[in-house]
């Protein structure tokens, strides 16, 4: 496919794109990668660690915000710098393969994980702190290459289809893992009531800490074909020199934010919405299994039905992208999730605002209550909102960016969507400390989105 690029027109230079194949490929890193953040740090590991390793989940979710509080500072410090070294150099697989190797390494240390044995916490923190990284920076450099593989007008397209597909992929894990791996230990069943495959053992809970293992796996099957098929920018200089020059753009480009107003703006906003989103997902499932006593096969089943509403949340924002810009795709999809916020903390287990409701019965069918339906109809359109937000947000940063700095405008991206992604972890961390109340903890996350409302209102797209 030849079309006319932005840079070039008024040269009247002819772009090349890749063949279908190759951003087929580039897709699948979103597959590739999601595993990460649906099983570990969402619907299984995380609750399983809070309710199983940790004390109690007061505990557990104090421990996990702090231990997410320090991947996101060292992500947020770090993140331009390499954005910017790889803008100077030019490739970005090599810096994909390598941080696709620490959350490898990482994502298999979680099943030594065992229930009760608090001797382990301090490496299990840190083994989801290291995976975090990894993720996080090879998604910055995979990021960094959609500008090379579609025209303009469809980035918003593409970058929605993304999610989606990750979202899938993040609906494919959580079956295996529900379905085949992880069993109630009560029952000795799984979610499909069979018992788990390769002998794992559900009281031990074998088939939660799996799920480390699993997501190792599935990043190392998913993102090789883009290694494959899709094309890398071509090497530059030296990585000696490209330090150099990288970090001297970096400064320059950090300079001239001031003169940038609606970049900085969106950049700022981004920081602060980024954190209430991030701490909404990382913590949903910790706050569902104190509020309603759900373990991984209810939580892991309330996934299953937040990514299908993501998925197809993301694939339709995709294509709104396109119609009507990102920056009104971003600002509905923030006001759904405020006031699906506002409503969650409005609902308790035996109460649905304000009005009694009957709690829980030992022994029911999944979610027969009504504050857990009432939670997972707010919980989809938490997921139906997250998918356009993160995808319109990365297809805005392309609309404003310099195209020949992409890397580094990604990096300070994720520096804004992380330079401060450590306060949401630690506000819900301490306030659920101070309180003992999760419902406390929570409620800080309403500021985050009003704050990222009123500020993505000063951006013209």
């Amino acid at each position: 496919m030849t079309t006319i690029a932005p840079d070039a027109r008024m040269a009247g230079v002819a772009r090349t794109y890749p063949p279908r194949a190759a951003v087929v490929s580039w897709i699948f890193f979103d597959w590739a990668a999601q595993p990460y953040f649906t099983l570990i740090t969402t619907f299984v590991f995380a609750p399983y660690f809070a309710t199983a390793i940790a004390p109690n989940p007061a505990a557990g979710q104090s421990l996990w915000g702090f231990a997410m509080a320090a991947a996101g500072l060292a992500i947020a410090l770090l993140s331009p710098v390499l954005g910017a070294i790889a803008d100077a150099s030019g490739r970005r697989k090599p810096w994909i393969a390598g941080f696709g190797t620490v959350l490898v390494l990482a994502s298999c240390t979680l099943w030594i994980g065992k229930p009760g044995d608090h001797a382990v916490i301090p490496l299990m923190l840190t083994a989801v702190a290291l995976a975090s990284v990894g993720a996080e920076f090879a998604t910055l450099f995979n990021n960094a290459m959609m500008p090379t593989l579609v025209p303009p007008e469809r980035i918003g397209r593409l970058s929605g289809t993304g999610w989606a597909t990750g979202y899938i992929g993040g609906i494919v894990s959580l079956i295996i893992v529900l379905g085949l791996l992880a069993a109630n230990p009560e029952t000795g069943r799984t979610l499909l009531g069979v018992t788990p495959l390769f002998g794992l053992d559900p009281l031990i809970r074998q088939g939660d800490r799996a799920a480390g293992p699993l997501t190792a796996l599935w990043f190392i099957i998913f993102v090789t074909p883009m290694f494959l098929f899709t094309p890398d920018y071509p090497a530059k200089r030296p990585l000696g020199e490209a330090l150099r020059e990288g970090l001297s753009e970096l400064k320059q480009s950090i300079k001239s934010l001031p003169r940038q107003k609606s970049l900085a703006a969106f950049l700022l906003a981004n920081m602060i919405y980024t954190d209430g989103l991030v701490s909404l997902f990382a913590f949903g499932g910790i706050y569902a299994a104190g509020t309603f006593g759900w373990h991984t096969i209810q939580i892991g089943t309330f996934g299953i039905m937040l990514a299908i509403a993501g998925a197809l949340g993301a694939w339709f924002g995709g294509k709104l992208d396109d119609r009507l810009g990102p920056k009104r795709v971003i600002a509905g999809s923030l006001l759904v999730l405020l006031l699906s916020v506002a409503a969650i903390l409005l609902v308790d287990k035996d109460s649905v605002l304000f009005v009694k409701t009957a709690p829980p019965q030992a022994g029911a069918a999944l979610f027969s209550s009504t504050a857990e339906r009432a939670y997972l109809v707010l919980g989809c359109l938490i997921g139906a909102a997250g998918g356009p937000l993160q995808a319109a947000s990365r297809t805005l940063l392309i609309h404003l960016a310099p195209k020949d700095r992409i890397a580094q405008y990604f990096g300070l991206f994720a520096l804004t969507g992380k330079v401060t992604s450590f306060i949401g972890p630690l506000l819900i961390g301490l306030v659920t400390a101070l309180t003992a109340s999760q419902k406390a903890g929570m409620a800080v996350l309403v500021v985050f989105f009003v704050a990222g409302l009123g500020l993505l209102m000063r951006v013209r797209d």
